[in-house]
This record gives structure tokens, C-alpha cells and sequence, in this order.
């Protein structure tokens, strides 16, 4: 029979639709996946930022979890936003229990707005617990300075970070640049078996409709990695995915502070070439 390549995201809802929860379901569609969900939190949010976050309680994102697994048996895990030490540790559990092939974990701490997402004890535990069980994880910049207590200023930096973020377990890190200054942007795939890292170089557009950029990116990722990608070829299209999804989206006005992009600007977006992704 046939069967759906099929992913679980694990993540923060937002109601305003442009990120957490609902990107992950938008991005996952248009791909073509089949999307389950365990919701960790409830957010109240539009574009202009974020006013109050609600943890699920660890004993419900425990259930969500077990009753897809055990029924749908997701080919990939995405996992986002996660604000509470108890529910890390509660996925962290079914990881172990269940040992999916792909786990793409996006370790969420700060909004487009500016709003802290995570607890400060979260991110310790964040560390010990999750990152180890993880296929890929893909810190922004700033992400990547929290969990790594230094900054990060330059290509070179992130080359040495991206290295630095394996020690904490993972079997790969990709460290997005996007908050580099400049018009070019690369970021870092490193592999924990590989000395050399893969780069993609792309071009920056402008834009103020960049709300859930990286959850996309992220459930891209898994999607595509579902989908039988290898984990270069699911980074280079799901990058190239997220760059189209912000050029056609960059002149839509929905809300008054940082848009979405648009996930839906093409039924087979893998095919549109028109911003360039360079891999090296």
C-alpha cells in the first residue's frame, strides 16, 4: 500500500499561524508530508510579538506523543518550541522509547519579535537531554551564543562554533547565518563523522515577513528527510524552499509587525530555481 512520508512536530502553537505549530503543518503540506502533532505550548502571539506563553502539561505532551507513535509511526521528528523542563524531559523519554530514524531538533529561545521563549533551566536540560538524541540540530546565531556562552561574529566563528555545538551530542549541527551582517548569508552543516563542513551561500532578501522562518526551515528539513533525502540534499532544498517561500511573500501584508512567508507559493517548490543556493 501506499504510505505518506510522515512527520511529527513536536512545538509551541501560534495563533497567529505564521510559526511553531502551524508553520510546521503549512511547510510539511506543501512538501508533500502527512503532518501529526504534539502541541508543548500555547502561545497568545501575532506578528507584533509575543504577550503570554501556556505549557502543556508534560503528562499531555507525553500522550500526544505516544498515541502518534504508536499508531502512525512518523518517519521523522521535528521538534521546536519547548518551554518547560518537565516536557524535555518527557520527550526526551519517548525518543528513547520509540527510537525514530530522523529527529530535526530546532532549539526555539527567542521569537522574530525579540520575546525569550525558554526557561533559563530549560536550556541546560535541553543540552544533556535532547541534543544527544538528535539526527540534526539547527541553532540560529544567536541560539548558538546561548548555548555556547560567546559570540559570534564571523564565517570563521561559526565554522569553529558549529564544530564546538557537536560536543553536546548531536550527529549534526547546521548553524544558519542569518543574522550576520551583510547581503550574503551561509550557513554551516557539520557532520560529527566528517572533518570539513558543507556550506550554503545564498542571498539575503529583504524583507519584514520573516515570522517562523526557522521552524520552517526545520520541518523542511524533516520532511524532506522523510521524503528519503540525504541529510545534504534535504538541507540544500529545504533552504532553497524557505528562500522562495520569503521572496513571495515579501510584499504580502498581513499584520502590522513581522509577517509570514508564504509556504504555499508553488505546489512543487523544489522546482522553482529563482533564488540561488550555493552548496561548497
Amino acid at each position: 500500500m501506499d504510505k505518506y512520508a510522515t512527520i511529527l512536530s513536536i512545538a509551541g502553537s501560534d495563533c497567529s499561524g505564521g510559526a511553531g505549530i502551524q508553520a510546521d503543518l503549512k511547510t510539511i503540506s506543501a512538501l508533500g508530508g502527512y503532518a501529526a502533532t504534539a502541541i508543548t505550548a500555547i502561545t497568545v502571539q501575532n506578528t507584533c510579538g509575543v504577550r503570554a506563553i501556556h505549557p502543556v502539561p508534560p503528562e499531555f505532551v507525553k500522550g500526544q506523543i505516544e498515541a502518534v507513535m504508536e499508531d502512525i509511526c512518523p518517519d521523522a521528528i521535528k521538534i521546536g518550541m519547548i518551554n518547560d523542563v518537565e516536557i524535555v524531559k518527557v520527550i526526551a523519554d519517548s525518543l528513547r522509547k520509540y527510537r525514530p530514524q530522523w529527529v530535526v531538533f530546532d532549539p526555539v529561545m527567542v521569537s522574530t519579535s525579540g520575546c525569550k521563549l525558554i526557561e533559563d533551566t530549560a536550556i541546560e536540560v535541553l543540552k544533556t537531554e535532547l541534543m544527544p538524541l538528535s539526527t540534526l540540530i539547527t541553532p540560529n546565531l544567536r541560539e548558538a551564543e546561548v548555548l555556547l556562552n560567546k559570540k559570534i561574529d564571523t564565517l570563521d566563528e561559526m565554522r569553529e562554533a558549529a564544530a564546538t555545538l557537536l560536543c553536546f551530542g548531536s550527529k549534526a549541527v547546521l548553524l544558519k547565518g542569518g543574522h550576520l551582517s551583510g547581503n550574503d548569508m551561509t550557513d554551516v552543516l557539520q557532520f560529527a563523522d566528517k572533518k570539513n563542513p558543507v556550506l550554503y551561500k545564498g542571498i539575503k532578501t529583504e524583507s519584514c515577513n520573516t515570522h517562523g522562518t526557522g521552524c520552517t526551515l526545520s520541518s523542511a528539513i524533516a520532511t524532506l528527510l522523510a521524503h528519503g533525502y540525504t541529510m545534504e540534499k534535504a538541507v540544500e532544498d529545504a533552504k532553497k524552499y524557505v528562500a522562495n517561500g520569503i521572496f513571495y511573500g515579501k510584499d504580502v501584508h498581513i499584520g502590522e509587525g513581522h509577517g509570514p512567508l508564504n509556504h504555499f507559493f508553488s505546489p512543487v517548490p523544489m522546482k522553482i530555481k529563482s533564488i540561488p543556493c550555493e552548496k561548497k
